[in-house]
């Protein structure tokens, strides 16, 4: 049965988590400012990958057993956060000028496979998304939910999550954050270390 209610319920509810700051926009922000709008959107479509492994939490029930499981769910959580630090740091030591478009600011840029890695990672060791979707799931999806809409479901979710974050690449790498960011490359990157860091470091705290 199509439950045209609940896909609406359900987008919506996802549109306004999309839209609150967390370690994906982070990440998306940091690629896009410190490579390309491209390897921006190469990582959005990272974290729609990454939603489709929180949507076989409904699917293969493995919400329960994450939300049931508090050693499951601290791996998932630390994992997580020790995976922003890592960035963070790489943000912090490795820094190298990737705005001017030469030959030597290109054979710095990172592959779009890596890119969509980064995505991936981040948003499936997200403990905000993991969280989300686990009381999402548990409250609003239930075993009388009919295939379609599960499918409509996931599709949607899948594609707003990249549709979104392809924007926040598009928007932040206009020419007028570009030349900020020429003028300001070595200290947002330095920003986006500390607050990458900061974050895993209050996930691990908290």
């Amino acid at each position: 049965m199509f439950d045209f209610g609940l896909i609406t319920a359900i987008g919506l509810i996802h549109l306004v988590a999309l839209v609150s700051p967390g370690p994906d926009f982070v990440v998306a922000c940091r690629n896009t400012l410190m490579y390309s709008r491209f390897i921006g959107i190469y990582t959005a479509v990272g974290f729609g990958l990454g939603i489709c492994v929180h949507i076989s939490y409904a699917v293969f029930g493995l919400s329960w057993l994450i939300a049931n499981n508090e050693l499951i769910f601290t791996v998932i959580q630390y994992l997580g956060a020790f995976y922003l630090m890592l960035i963070g740091f790489q943000s912090l030591r490795s820094f190298q000028s990737h705005v001017e478009q030469n030959a030597a600011s290109v054979s710095n840029m990172i592959s779009p496979f890596r890119a969509v890695r980064i995505g991936f990672i981040t948003n499936v060791l997200n403990p905000k998304a993991t969280l989300f979707f686990l009381s999402l799931f548990s409250t609003m999806l239930t075993p009388t939910v009919g295939k379609l809409t599960l499918v409509v479901i996931a599709v949607l979710l899948v594609v707003t999550t990249i549709l979104w974050f392809s924007l926040v690449a598009l928007l932040i790498s206009q020419p007028r954050f570009t030349t900020i960011l020429k003028r300001y490359e070595k200290t947002i990157q330095q920003f986006f270390g500390v607050l990458l860091i900061g974050i895993g470091g209050l996930i691990l705290i908290f």
